[in-house]
């Protein structure tokens, strides 16, 4: 079996065109040959605990309302993976400590791919505020956790310490740009590549595993 930890945020979408590539080299593995977990990573560590207006956001990073070029490029290659971004629908750039939390909280239920599926599609193609806990609480339930427990949870810091020093641990690392894969704690393909990347890693893992047998 091999494993892979995926270092994202929720508010990155080249982080969600990387899930979809890597979904896409998945499909062509054989069911339980790999597995696959999400590692916290805050782009903006300093973003206020209530979040900012995303207008604002976007001047304070990018100097332009509309984000700039790179936008396009997000757009196109999007629409490639089958994602209907929705930029204009957002009116908050949350910070993403809970939802970070949200996912953590998820992993032990089985629900942590879900979940941050549904933590995207929310964000990026509807514009809900998922530094607001109250909606993350939907986002739970949609895929079958329990509200009122998440609700609860979101109320105080549990994982909070865990996410903040994951964040921290992947920075020691060298890692300073997400998504960042990282296929059996050996190694890293940065950025949103196409699955031909990932079928070649895979490749040499299991041509060392052989090998080594």
């Amino acid at each position: 079996m091999i494993r892979i930890d995926i270092v994202s945020d929720a508010i990155c979408p080249w982080c969600y065109i990387g899930k979809r590539r890597l979904e896409r080299a998945l499909a062509a593995e054989a069911p339980g040959q790999i597995v696959v977990g999400w590692r916290p990573f805050q782009l903006n560590p300093d973003m206020p605990p209530e979040g900012m207006d995303r207008k604002a956001y976007l001047r304070r990073k990018f100097g332009s309302e509309t984000g700039g070029p790179g936008y396009k490029n997000v757009l196109a290659a999007g629409l490639e993976e089958g994602i209907p971004f929705d930029f204009a629908a957002m009116r908050r750039t949350p910070n993403t400590i809970a939802a970070h939390r949200l996912i953590r909280r998820a992993e032990a239920e089985g629900r942590q791919d879900a979940t941050v599926e549904a933590l995207f599609q929310a964000y990026f193609t509807r514009g809900a505020d998922i530094g607001d806990r109250a909606t993350l609480a939907d986002i739970a339930a949609s895929v079958g956790s329990d509200r009122e427990a998440v609700v609860a949870y979101l109320a105080g810091d549990e994982g909070e310490a865990d996410v903040r020093a994951e964040d921290q641990f992947a920075r020691r690392v060298g890692i300073q740009g997400v998504p960042c894969f990282v296929v059996e704690r050996k190694y890293a393909i940065s950025g949103a590549q196409p699955p031909e990347a990932f079928a070649e890693v895979f490749a040499q893992i299991r041509t060392e595993a052989a090998t080594n047998a």
